[in-house]
């Protein structure tokens, strides 16, 4: 029947029209003319010739008198000028040797290991690690502006690209590391698109550090308690601040509280400050005795020390108010420094919860209200976390020792701390005593260890103090 569809017809559904594909417009590629390369390469290279005495004095001069030597005196002209020039530099080595590493060898070396190390592995090295940059189908790196070695690092001087930030670099660090064979990276920012990287050519404290000598007149501000990888006296401030050590069992923070002690121990001889020990282990500051003016190990008698000593610093408080804003250590009112190892153990472990808030309120009060009165805690921590301690902010300077991980480190010294290469996560476990601190007036933790007090040194510590008093 006409009108009647079959049963396997299809139907077929009218469907929208398809669009027109949309314009795309293409850079044209055009083939460069072989003349223009030639002549970029004549430039480039007419360039480093014209800059070469400039970035390499030493070298183009010696290769100038060298060749005037040959040119007047032939090859027997040539050795007596390198004979008299190797004399000269023999007497320079043996008679200053300082000066002769300072002027000659590290320049040397820093010329090698810009042309060697740096130079050579630029490019790979920063493309894989992400920093380089492309725009408009070209690559820009930032630019290696010049290269010095101290007796113990290579500081590699960076002109940034534009648009980048120096964060980028604090990101990779352990790519630059890696990438250029140093066993650490950190960044020094002098200026805008202006950076500093410092590779260290080896581990300056792999060595343990043995007590050091102790200070005759001691400078509370500046306590020499270990050295950093620099090789400069590591000085640690506790008058006018509060200091927390952070590290794992076996970090060193012992290392840390008796190498303060020690430091201070002259100016506790003489009455113009004194020790608060407070020791829930009683198995590190026991020892010392004679050394404290107070001593406490188990809580309740912790706690009270701790309520003591905010009544001894209100009162002093009170005596100074509208007369002295700044506190001069005298007998009278020493500077008085509590040390508090393991804090957690009073404020989150203790099973008594009215231990925990006196401990908190007694610590908190002393951390606020303290400093300018010559008072200081010091106090040793395993675990950073708040819920252990969540008065870490009231301590104005942190040292992170060994700690189990890396979230630990920025809790400990601040965001971005790790970024800049304060990799406390992975210190080794046998070397006891090296962190990182920041020093005052730098935001670049500074690698340090501390000096190994032992039991012998803290007795004879203690029996001088003991026959002081005697």
């Amino acid at each position: 029947m006409l009108g009647r569809k079959s049963a396997g017809a299809t139907q077929v559904q009218p469907t929208a029209p398809v669009p027109a594909q949309t314009i795309r417009f293409t850079t044209p590629v055009v083939e460069t003319p072989g003349v223009f390369i030639l002549t970029g390469w004549l430039w480039r290279f007419l360039r480093a010739l014209v800059l070469l005495p400039a970035q390499f004095p030493v070298s183009v001069g010696a290769v100038v008198a060298s060749v005037a030597a040959y040119h007047v005196g032939g090859w027997a002209g040539l050795a007596v000028l390198w004979s008299v020039v190797d004399l000269v530099l023999l007497v320079w080595w043996r008679r200053w040797p300082r000066s002769f590493r300072d002027r000659v060898a590290l320049r040397a070396l820093a010329t090698w290991r810009r042309l060697w190390v740096y130079r050579r592995h630029w490019q790979p090295v920063l493309v894989v690690s992400g920093l380089a940059e492309s725009y408009l189908e070209r690559q820009y790196l930032p630019q290696i502006r010049g290269v010095t070695c101290s007796a113990w690092a290579d500081r590699v001087r960076v002109r940034l690209v534009a648009g980048t930030s120096p964060a980028d670099f604090e990101k990779r660090v352990a790519e630059l590391a890696h990438g250029f064979g140093a066993p650490s990276c950190r960044i020094e920012v002098r200026g805008p698109r202006d950076v500093v990287l410092e590779f260290p050519r080896y581990d300056t404290l792999a060595d343990p550090i043995d007590a050091l000598p102790i200070p005759e007149e001691p400078d509370l501000a500046a306590l020499p308690v270990g050295i950093c990888e620099d090789g400069e006296p590591w000085l640690l401030r506790l008058h006018g601040t509060h200091v927390l050590t952070v590290g794992v069992t076996g970090a060193g923070k012992g290392s840390v509280l008796w190498s303060a002690i020690r430091a201070m121990s002259s100016a506790i001889e003489v009455g113009i400050a004194e020790v608060w020990a407070i020791d829930p282990k009683r198995m590190e500051l026991s020892y010392g005795l004679a050394l404290f003016a107070h001593y406490a190990a188990d809580a309740e008698s912790a706690v009270a020390l701790l309520e003591q000593a905010v009544a001894a610093m209100q009162e002093r408080a009170e005596r100074y108010a509208g007369r002295q804003r700044v506190h001069v250590p005298t007998v009278r009112d020493p500077f008085t420094v509590v040390v508090l190892d393991e804090v957690a153990f009073l404020t989150a472990y203790h099973p008594d919860r009215d231990i925990r808030r006196r401990a908190e309120n007694a610590i908190a009060t002393l951390t606020s209200q303290g400093r300018s009165v010559g008072f200081c805690v010091l106090a040793a921590l395993q675990d950073p976390r708040k819920e252990v301690l969540n008065l870490r902010n009231l301590f104005p300077d942190k040292i992170a020792l060994r700690l189990d991980e890396a979230s630990q480190v920025d809790m400990v010294l601040g965001e971005g701390a790790r970024d800049r290469g304060a990799n406390a996560h992975l210190i080794d476990p046998e070397l006891p005593g090296v962190g990182f601190v920041k020093l005052e007036g730098s935001p670049v933790p500074v690698r340090v260890r501390a000096a190994f007090v032992s039991d012998a040194d803290i007795d004879a510590m203690a029996d001088a103090a003991a026959g002081v008093e005697g």
